[in-house]
């Protein structure tokens, strides 16, 4: 006799394949557990170190201006002050903190002259030579300014420092730390925000906490301007030329196949054709954000162009039919119905393909964006042809460096960066909602 079955009861064929499911399910909720530990882990280490970037330790500091040692003239003469350099500065500095430190009864065991002039960074004496050039009336009085301190100093209130560490370090003393100590219980130590970090250029390595990003942003957002003026037209034309108005045929397949293939080209080909072709054979100049930009537009056409033709294709046919019907030409139909409804999905590829642009390193190394700049690039158009940097390259500088407060600057910046790619990423969503039509 056949044996009987019922739909409620599972037979063991059933319980099997039931039990597969399960396990299935058990691999991919371990799968996503994992890579969400993973991330939080990245995300821990990279904001726990990059937050401290954020803050920096400041000395407020009484300084007279002698004018004896500031300006020899008398006349307040600025050729005649410009020849005073930092080092004479930076020894008005270390008298006016030996000062203040009598004043307010500071005395500290083993302390020596030279600690305390070491006590200052190295960009206190440039920061106060500036602000007198800028205003010579200040000779002769007595001003009070926010200097920065010693990177390793400031390590030492960021955790960074020890003194256990500082006896084998000689960039820091544990007469230094005392002194830090002390500044810090009378309240002319302060620690906070750290707006140099965001505005700032770069340093020297001798001069860890007084880099800043400033440079590097102001190239990011040159290069990506050019992206976006040259990627967005020439990719959004590209793709509508491909999917509305093309033959299809042998010489129209290989333009598909080939901007495949140029998505998938690693970026630092794209750095070498740059340098072949902008550099050696235009003639533009090096380390420049127009240089930096026709490289990412390079790279990002492709990326554009793909998401660009899949959002053409997901219009209905039923909009052009429609169009065509009620009399209106190709190209009307394309301009006035087609590509309106198709923005969405153009503006969400073209702001993902920026931010991909945004994070690229390799082809901008090869261009010379590597180079260490100070100045600031000019206003458009001038500035897209004055030398800069950009955020990837600056970290990379940051981490090539032996302090290892660039290390923390070097979190700090990757911290910018991140937030630079979610708010383009929030700005695709936003678009993509807004301008979304069902049909």
């Amino acid at each position: 006799m056949t044996a009987k079955t019922s739909l409620l009861t599972p037979d063991a064929r059933t319980k099997r394949r039931n039990a597969a499911e399960a396990r299935f399910r058990l691999y991919g909720l371990i799968a996503v557990a994992v890579a969400i530990i993973a991330l939080a882990g990245l995300l821990v280490s990279i904001f726990g170190n990059g937050s401290l970037a954020f803050r920096q330790t400041t000395l407020q500091l009484e300084i007279p201006l002698p004018e004896e040692k500031l300006d020899k003239s008398g006349i307040r003469d600025l050729a005649v002050m410009k020849k005073v350099t930092t080092v004479g500065y930076a020894k008005v500095l270390a008298n006016a903190l030996e000062a203040q430190l009598d004043t307010l009864g500071i005395t500290v065991e083993g302390l020596k002259s030279k600690d305390i002039s070491k006590f200052l960074s190295e960009e206190a004496p440039a920061t106060l030579r500036n602000q007198v050039l800028a205003d010579p009336d200040l000779v002769g009085q007595t001003i009070t300014l926010e200097l920065l301190i010693g990177g390793r100093i400031d390590g030492y209130f960021k955790g960074r420092v020890t003194r256990e560490t500082a006896l084998l370090d000689k960039n820091v003393s544990p007469a230094q730390l005392d002194l830090a100590d002390a500044l810090k219980e009378t309240g002319h130590l302060h620690t906070s925000f750290n707006w140099g970090f965001v505005t700032a250029p770069d340093a020297s390595e001798k001069r860890p906490e007084a880099a800043g990003l400033g440079v590097a942003i102001i190239g990011s957002l040159y290069m990506m301007i050019v992206v976006l003026a040259l990627s967005l037209p020439i990719g959004v034309a590209t793709a509508v030329y491909l999917e509305e108005f093309a033959p299809k045929n042998r010489f129209t397949d290989i333009i598909e196949v080939n901007i495949s293939n140029l998505a998938a080209v690693p970026s630092i080909v794209f750095g070498i054709l740059g340098l072949a072709a902008f550099i050696n054979f235009a003639g533009l100049p090096q380390s420049a954000p127009i240089v930096g930009g026709l490289v990412l537009t390079l790279m990002t056409l492709p990326r554009i162009i793909i998401p660009a033709r899949a959002a053409l294709k997901a219009v209905p046919p039923s909009i052009r039919d429609a169009a065509l019907g009620v009399g209106a030409s190709k190209m009307q139909s394309v301009f006035h119905h087609v590509l309106p409804l198709a923005a969405p999905g153009i503006l969400t590829g073209m702001i993902i393909g920026l931010a991909q642009a945004l994070g690229e390193t390799a082809p901008l190394l090869l261009i010379g964006m590597v180079a260490f700049v100070r100045d600031y690039p000019g206003a458009p158009m001038e500035g897209f042809f004055d030398p800069a940097t950009a955020l990837p390259v600056q970290i990379y500088n940051w981490t090539q460096r032996a302090d290892p407060a660039f290390v923390e600057r070097a979190s700090g910046a990757i911290i910018v960066l991140l937030i630079f790619l979610l708010a383009m990423n929030a700005v695709a969503i936003l678009l993509r909602r807004k301008f979304e039509r069902r049909w």
